[in-house]
């Protein structure tokens, strides 16, 4: 998935080192290659984040220790 995002990244460079001025190359770099990159990567890593998060809250509940059993040193 990253190979493509840099590609897309690399085309949207290009295509902005050929505008005729910097500010519509750096509003062409931004609005064609940075944002919907950014969004691309963003939702493709939204299955990774939820289960990142459900596994730390697995991990509390079983981590989770109230003092009972504990012993002097």
């Amino acid at each position: 998935m990253y190979i493509v995002a840099i590609a897309w990244l690399y085309v949207t460079l290009m295509m902005a080192l050929t505008e005729s001025s910097v500010v519509a190359g750096v509003l062409t770099f931004v609005f064609y290659g940075l944002l919907p990159c950014a969004l691309l990567l963003w939702l493709a890593g939204t299955p990774q984040r939820r289960r990142n998060q459900s596994s730390k809250v697995a991990e509390q509940q079983f981590d989770h220790q109230d003092g009972s059993n504990a012993k002097a040193d």
